[in-house]
């Protein structure tokens, strides 16, 4: 009887066992990525609703222009392309924010690109050719990017700026996280990275690749990318041997977008004059 019961223990003993192995591994393949928590965040109706319905605009750029490249999963890839007056190996690789690569952000990257001077921009198209101005749509639009299709998008993009270009990043919201993922995908050609209020990478050991320093735009209200994921975020680049050049203001998430109600032209102007310094020093 004593032997049967010592049987019975231990088989339940390695059923349990198992049973904890299984669901720790389980916990460990469905950890989510940065990009993927932030996509998360479209479940939440309070972070939906914090993104209005942008004011109309109709923005026509005389040098502006779209173009279409190869991506590393065999398809192709859309872009709005501004192009350096003169051949040069800098390159400004934009992300869109929640509505998509829409007629703002171009806005945006025209204005960039006049005040840099001499650099191609590149606006990625992280969407797949979609954008709307409807924040239900686009909370779905966001959940809907797949990491390994964005990934093929970001590396079709560096490889159209070629070897030899000389890499800085910048996003807003969704597209914060996605600038910090672009620069780590450049590699050693990765010369600078802004981030405008977007989810941080949390690994420490991936972050110890990046090849250049960060520049981060975030504000205090923001109830997502709040200031204890900020300071995560100061004390992760720390831990990784790099530098951070945090920016926080008295404002809410989305307050550089002047098409919305948390717009704040004070802290937008400051981090607008911050980012271009900024920019300016790294893409001679």
């Amino acid at each position: 009887m004593k032997s049967i019961m010592k049987k019975l223990f231990l088989f339940a003993l390695l059923v349990l066992c198992g049973g904890f192995a299984f669901s720790q591994s389980k916990m460990a393949c469905c950890k989510q990525s940065a990009t993927e928590q932030f996509a998360m965040l479209a479940s939440n109706k309070k972070f939906v609703m914090s993104h209005p319905k942008p004011l109309p605009i109709h923005f026509q750029s005389s040098i502006g222009k779209a173009i279409t490249y190869t991506t590393p999963d065999g398809k192709t890839a859309d872009a709005y392309e501004l192009k350096a007056k003169t051949p040069t190996n800098n390159y400004l690789l934009v992300v869109h924010e929640y509505f998509g690569l829409n007629d703002y952000v171009k806005r945006e990257s025209e204005r960039i690109y006049n005040a840099l001077g001499n650099v191609n921009i590149i606006d990625l198209d992280l969407y797949d050719g979609k954008s709307t101005d409807d924040r239900a749509e686009a909370g779905k639009l966001m959940q809907a990017v797949k990491e390994d299709r964005a990934i093929a998008i970001i590396k079709g993009a560096i490889a159209y700026a070629g070897p030899k270009a000389h890499i800085a990043t910048l996003g807003w919201c969704f597209g914060g996280g996605w600038s910090l993922q672009t620069a780590l995908l450049a590699g050693d050609q990765t010369v600078a990275c802004v981030m405008y209020y977007g989810m941080p990478e949390q690994d420490i050991n991936r972050l110890k690749t990046l090849h250049s320093d960060v520049l981060g735009n975030f504000g205090n209200k923001d109830q997502w990318i709040n200031p204890k994921v900020v300071a995560k975020f100061a004390d992760d680049m720390k831990a990784a041997g790099k530098n951070l050049y945090l920016h926080q203001y008295d404002a809410d998430h989305a307050f550089a977008n002047p098409s919305g109600p948390n717009s704040n032209p004070t802290a937008t102007a400051d981090a607008n004059k911050n980012t271009l310094a900024y920019l300016k020093a790294r893409l001679k």
